[in-house]
């Protein structure tokens, strides 16, 4: 895939993940499954074996660029795209399109956030391959969805037509944001949905046409401004770009509204690492259902605890059930799991209470 580009998006802050991911380092620099790698890494290293390194750009905020230059010194300085604030993931999107479209008009491009698990990573190259086939020869935006395994309320859904319009790949009927558990159940029986994993594949013409097509007004900002890309006038150009961008996603921007858009449905062991039971159904457990990462634990009556901390201290829980405690040097967190999506609500309050000093 010699002509395929990568962008991974590196540029949020994690909230879901507080206490342990924070403003200065998110949980995309963290060792969140405690094998010696950061999700970031991970992930460079899963399209390492697909593209070209030089192919791969890493699109995150400019806090960032400094610690992901040091994480990757095989990289070049022009791979590592700083935003210079945060807009979502339309902006995101457009930055490194047209950045790789003024290089080479004729390329694909794949687009993944940077904290996703993949287990089956030998099936997951097979499907990015097949992808990258289908756009290189059709002018399409296509999504990978994920088989769903339960009535997840925490994923979008993509709802597609059962008929193939190439081996492997459906026309897209409709994109739904995340649903309440009766409506999720709905779609788990019908067998018309997936799971929207986030990861997008397109040649860099056919997503061009589409912000020109959808999103004009931001189109028209990086048009105006296509020949400082790849160039030293790069940054300053973005500066101005971005301080004028919506906020928007790329799936509210371009995905729902695009006709041309196809989903490949796939299995490789996906899992979005996006909240502390996320990470707790992929951690290993002891017989009582606790997942432990780091710490030095002595467990009474508990059972099916998410437990986190440094090594360095020992931590005992008595008579605990299904809750989720992160103890960092500074920030101790018990939450029950079912109440977890609070945490957000948790660190924004700290941040209004306290300042930035715990965020």
């Amino acid at each position: 895939m010699k002509n395929t580009y990568v962008a991974i998006m590196a540029g949020g802050v994690g909230s879901r993940f507080w206490p342990m991911s924070r403003e200065v380092r998110p949980k995309q620099f963290l060792d969140m499954l405690d094998n010696g790698e950061s999700l970031l890494e991970m992930t460079f290293k899963r399209f390492a074996q697909l593209v070209p390194e030089e192919n791969i750009y890493i699109v995150t905020n400019q806090l960032y660029a400094q610690p992901i230059a040091e994480m990757f010194p095989q990289i070049s300085s022009d791979q590592i795209l700083a935003e210079p604030s945060r807009r979502n993931t339309a902006p995101c999107v457009a930055y490194v399109s047209y950045k790789v479209f003024q290089k080479n008009p004729e390329a694909n491009l794949i687009v993944a956030p940077s904290d996703h698990l993949i287990k089956d990573e030998v099936s997951f190259g097979a499907i990015m391959q097949k992808g990258v086939d289908f756009v290189s020869e059709n002018n399409s935006l296509l999504t990978l969805g994920i088989r769903p395994e339960w009535a997840n309320t925490g994923y979008g859904y993509i709802n597609f037509l059962q008929e193939e319009v190439s081996p492997g790949i459906h026309k897209v009927k409709t994109f739904t944001e995340k649903p309440d558990k009766e409506l999720a159940k709905h779609f788990l029986q019908s067998g018309d949905y997936l799971w929207n994993s986030g990861m997008f594949l397109w040649s860099v013409e056919a997503i061009v046409s589409a912000f020109r097509t959808l999103m004009p007004e931001m189109a028209d900002l990086f048009d105006d401004r296509l020949d400082k890309f790849n160039s030293a006038e790069e940054d300053k150009a973005i500066e101005v770009i971005y301080s004028q961008c919506r906020n928007i996603s790329i799936d509210y921007g371009i995905m729902e509204k695009a006709e041309n858009t196809f989903v490949v449905p796939a299995s490789f062991g996906w899992c979005d690492l996006g909240t502390w039971s996320s990470l707790w159904d992929e951690s290993d457990k002891d017989d009582k259902s606790n997942a432990v990462l780091g710490a030095n634990t002595s467990l009474y009556d508990a059972k099916g605890n998410m437990v986190v901390s440094s090594s360095n201290k020992l931590v005992i829980l008595q008579g605990l059930e299904d809750y989720i405690v992160i103890d960092t040097d500074d920030v101790l967190l018990v939450c029950k799991k079912e109440e977890e999506q609070r945490i957000k609500a948790f660190n924004a309050d700290a941040r209004k209470d306290l300042g930035d000093k715990f965020v």
